[in-house]
């Protein structure tokens, strides 16, 4: 008679996948996209890699210094005062230089109707 064929069974140890989880990683194309759109000329290969290298240390180190922020507020989560004392300590936003301005300045028109509210009304986001 014929059996069912049955999947020989795994040991335990070789089920798990043997990579090391990865960190998660900004995407490629968005650090080009954002670099290119500033620096307005081609990029080398070798010179884009270090940027993505910068790029991704930055934003570490930015969240890093977030959720710092955050606990020493007894928080647990990430508020708009976070970021606007991390962009003070920066040197970005200064009693001259509103969060708003910087908002107008650098982001597209879409980002900007969208955030610019969040910024004046201390995070409360009316429709």
């Amino acid at each position: 008679p014929l059996q069912l064929l049955q999947p020989k069974p795994v040991p335990k140890k070789l089920r798990m996948s043997q990579r090391k989880p990865r960190e998660p990683q900004i995407p490629r194309s968005l650090i080009k996209e954002i670099f290119s759109h500033f620096v307005k000329m081609p990029v080398a290969r070798d010179a884009f890699k270090i940027v993505e290298k910068c790029t991704e240390k930055y934003f570490k180190q930015l969240s890093n210094d977030l959720e710092a922020y955050t606990s020493h507020a007894g928080r647990k989560t990430v508020e708009m005062a976070d970021m606007e004392v991390l962009l003070r300590r920066q040197g970005l936003v200064t009693d001259k230089m509103p969060l708003q301005v910087l908002i107008e300045r650098h982001l597209p028109l879409e980002y900007r109707k969208l955030l610019i509210p969040v910024a004046m009304s201390g995070n409360k986001v009316f429709p």
